[in-house]
């Protein structure tokens, strides 16, 4: 009989347990249900702090979220090649007498490249069909075939697309289709709970939890970065997907991935909402983004304290919070307003800035034109000031023109100072080659563009005339003319479409 009692103790104790763990949920669930909050879009959920029935979030979103499928159809390409091996075997003496065989001369073919599928998310943002994906989701895209959570089936078109973000607009033909809840990034808080939700690895239709680990991060995977990381599963065909808070509203695109093995071991990293809202509208309105730039070059004042610690120099900034900026470009915005190197960034419009990562989040949801207040310190001191953003070329113009991005390059106008060394009365700097056909080309950053096609480049709306025109015709091609920093002169011929 002890035996026996000792046994049943610890079960009977057991339980207890259960009985009051259950009674706890259920003390929980009622609790949880008598302080519903209302949300954005009328419904209810649970307020923050208080226990989180997730499945109210994913029934939310799921509707929302679509597959992408990007069909990349088969084309005939023309390249170029050598095969000494052939050119010995037709004319083995070539060489010898001076005919130019066996040299490995350049010759041309064509090549049937295969057909091509790819698969991502995207996430719809309103009822009449606008979805917003990831740029690399649709990129090159021939077709573009939309699923939604239902499995009816649409072709869309591209809007527009943003290389320097990531992010796509996208459109198909639907009437009231199940839009999200768009919310304010800037509200989410570290610790938060979030979903993401999307197609990964072929799985329609995957949810997974986690939380928000940080925010602001930076990469240097994007020109413009101002990621939420968070701990939530996120792999391949997560791109383009949702993360969402616990009412099942939006704070960010899914966008990429950290992990040493490709899959999800690491951490994820969405573009923020309040980024994707002003793409989405730059992209409707001008069918380009308008990106607004301070001009500075710097990085987070700890790091640049850290770096300097590293050469043996003590340094005092009067904080070790803000951004230290290490190179003001000329004629840009900063410049104008007089800032100068060893100025520390310390808040834009009045909210706090602390690393790289936040500054570049307020800019992006700036247009050129738009004038922000810095608070900075010099020599420790505090002061403020109020400047007008410009855009990459260093005026306050709207871009119009989305042709250009097949260049994957950037310009400005040339400075004054630059027209006195080189001696030349215009052009336009290549100040950026991040892709496209300039890349391919093999033009160089640095390198002033003189002409194209005989046309003087005095303006960026030079080369975008220039450009639009050269698409429209039959050869497709741009015969550039300039000059190098070192006053080298030189030429390149760029072809805009790779299709014979």
């Amino acid at each position: 009989m002890k035996k026996i009692a000792n046994f049943l103790a610890p079960a009977l104790s057991l339980v207890a347990i259960v009985f009051s763990v259950a009674a706890f949920n259920k003390t929980n669930a009622a609790n949880a249900s008598a302080q519903m909050v209302a949300t954005t879009d009328g419904t209810t959920a649970l307020p923050a702090g208080q226990p989180v029935d997730l499945t109210y979030a994913a029934e939310k979103a799921l509707p929302a979220v679509v597959y992408i499928k990007n069909t990349q159809n088969s084309k005939t390409q023309t390249v170029e090649y050598s095969d000494p091996f052939e050119d010995f075997f037709s004319d083995p003496f070539g060489g010898f007498f001076g005919r130019g065989q066996g040299q490995g001369q350049k010759r041309q073919r064509q090549v049937q490249t295969p057909k091509r599928q790819s698969a991502g998310s995207g996430v719809i943002i309103s009822k009449d069909g606008y979805i917003v994906t990831n740029n690399h989701v649709v990129d090159g895209a021939d077709e573009l075939l939309v699923t939604l959570n239902d499995n009816k089936e649409f072709s869309a078109r591209i809007i527009g697309a943003d290389k320097t973000t990531d992010l796509a607009l996208i459109k198909i033909d639907g009437k009231d289709l199940p839009a999200i809840v768009i919310a304010n990034s800037d509200d989410v808080k570290v610790g938060e709970w979030v979903l993401a939700v999307g197609n990964p690895l072929g799985l329609n239709n995957t949810v997974t939890a986690g939380i928000i680990s940080a925010k602001a991060r930076t990469l240097g995977a994007n020109g413009v970065e101002s990621f939420i990381q968070t701990d939530a599963a996120i792999n391949q065909g997560n791109s383009g997907g949702a993360l969402v808070n616990t009412r099942g509203e939006l704070v960010g695109i899914n966008a990429m991935l950290s992990s040493p093995t490709g899959s999800n071991i690491g951490y994820g990293f969405a573009i923020p909402t309040s980024i994707m809202n002003k793409v989405v509208d730059d992209l409707k309105q001008y069918g380009t983004v308008q990106r607004a730039m301070i001009g500075i070059q710097g990085s987070d004042v700890s790091r640049y304290v850290d770096a300097e610690k590293e050469k043996g120099n003590e340094v005092d900034l009067g904080t070790m919070e803000g951004i230290y900026v290490a190179e003001v470009v000329e004629d840009g915005a900063a410049e104008d307003a007089g800032l100068k190197k060893g100025d520390v960034i310390t808040h834009i419009d009045g909210k706090k800035v602390t690393k790289f990562g936040e500054l570049s989040g307020l800019i992006a949801q700036k247009r050129p034109g738009d004038k922000v207040t810095l608070t900075y310190l010099r020599d420790k001191k505090k002061q403020n000031v109020t400047l007008t953003l410009k855009n990459e070329q260093g005026n306050t113009k709207v871009v119009k023109n989305a042709d250009m991005d097949v260049l994957g390059a950037d310009f400005r106008e040339v400075t004054k100072a630059q027209k006195e060394q080189l001696e030349i009365d215009y052009g336009l700097e290549v100040i950026k080659v991040s892709g496209g056909k300039m890349k391919d080309a093999g033009v160089p950053k640095g390198f002033i563009i003189l002409r194209v096609n005989d046309m003087p480049m005095r303006t960026f709306d030079d080369l975008q005339e220039v450009v639009k025109e050269a698409g429209s015709s039959k050869d497709q091609m741009l015969v550039v003319r300039g000059i190098y920093p070192t006053g080298k002169r030189g030429g390149f011929v760029i072809y805009l479409s790779d299709e014979e």
